[in-house]
């Protein structure tokens, strides 16, 4: 097989491909890249078996028919060092020759046959789901999704296809992300999808896709990319049960004015107490050192009586960063009970800091 293209071309193919090697084990074939040809199209893969893309393009000039693997690191490396100019990628005698004008480097293969298949679509049911939509809303309970919990179906995110909406759903055990995309679905569905799967979804697509699933797969496709992970086989908590059914308090809060507030606290401490007074808001670093941070935010509250709550500001700031209004909205009950802040279709619910 011989391959030629532009240095551009082939490092932002493997440069996009890296999430998916294995890293530890170079041993391993799942460390290394495959690239096929087939229909005068170039077919690059890369998965660690619980993750894989396969990327399709027409911009890489096939000389030779076939197929080949490399290190995919190392073959990034490479290309990262030559001139933006022409490269070509020839397979001889089981090694791979890149050469670039006077440069040439040669990288060990292993055999093509053996690189493991990506699942197909075939037969697959497909979720009807506005694509925008889904992933715009995994991008705001991404930052609440556990990632080293030992209840592993925590360490994923859950689709919760309903007849009268959608749920998407991240805890980490100390705060619940739950964003709701309205309309009907035929089919209740409920899958838990790993958070790296998440993030990189996020990277890859910001058109419209195909989203197909089987109980092990969730696989999606649009014209450039083919994209599949591995489910979280577990059961998810009951969610609803956290949320709180009524609250005592309801205030609209200003979402620059908070943001500001916030992070000159988190100078000093992560941990924030806030007073809510009638017409002020006064906020106080929780630090046990002889360090201290307040400031006050003037509000209208329409409060009777003094209430505290204290939290840590990362949960606040993760919310805030990913609501689109000048406003959001807090609701609470006690200062020892979980609260809630919400922006229409998106809420997180935290759990205090209870001394």
């Amino acid at each position: 097989m011989k391959i030629r293209a532009q240095k551009q071309i082939i490092e932002s193919i493997l440069i996009n491909l890296q999430p998916f090697l294995e890293k530890k084990d170079a041993s391993q074939i799942t460390s290394h890249i495959l690239f096929t040809t087939q229909d005068s199209k170039c077919i690059i893969k890369a998965t660690d078996s619980e993750i894989g893309l396969k990327i399709v393009t027409e911009n890489i000039s096939i000389e030779a028919e076939g197929s080949f693997t490399a290190h995919g690191k190392k073959l990034l490396d490479i290309i990262r060092i030559l001139k933006d100019d022409e490269i070509t990628l020839e397979l001889l005698d089981n090694t791979l020759i890149i050469k670039q004008k006077h440069s040439k480097f040669k990288l060990p293969t292993f055999d093509p046959n053996s690189y493991p298949t990506f699942p197909t679509i075939e037969d697959k049911p497909q979720i009807s789901l506005d694509s925008l939509s889904l992933i715009q809303n995994l991008k705001k309970i991404s930052p609440a999704i556990d990632t080293n919990n030992p209840k592993f179906e925590l360490n994923g995110a859950l689709i919760n296809i309903k007849n009268n909406g959608t749920d998407l759903v991240g805890t980490d055990t100390r705060r619940l992300a739950i964003a709701t995309i309205p309309g009907n679905n035929s089919e209740a569905l409920s899958l838990i999808v790993p958070k790296k799967a998440i993030l990189e979804i996020q990277k890859l697509f910001l058109d419209q896709i195909d989203i197909f699933f089987d109980e092990t797969n969730l696989i999606i496709t649009n014209e450039n990319y083919y994209f599949y992970t591995r489910l979280i086989n577990g059961k998810f908590p009951d969610y609803q049960r956290i949320i709180p059914t009524t609250t005592k308090h309801q205030i609209t809060l200003p979402k620059k004015e908070m943001i500001d507030a916030i992070k000159m606290i988190t100078t000093i401490s992560q941990e924030i107490k806030m007073t809510l007074l009638s017409d002020t808001i006064i906020f106080n670093s929780l630090s046990a050192d002889n360090v201290e941070a307040k400031t006050e935010l003037e509000l209208n509250t329409g409060l009777n009586d003094k209430f505290e709550l204290s939290f840590n500001s990362k949960y606040i700031l993760d919310f805030i960063s990913q609501t689109n209004k000048n406003e959001f909205t807090i609701e609470f009950n006690e200062p020892s009970l979980p609260f809630i802040v919400k922006d229409d279709n998106f809420i997180t619910i935290i759990m205090p800091i209870v001394a």
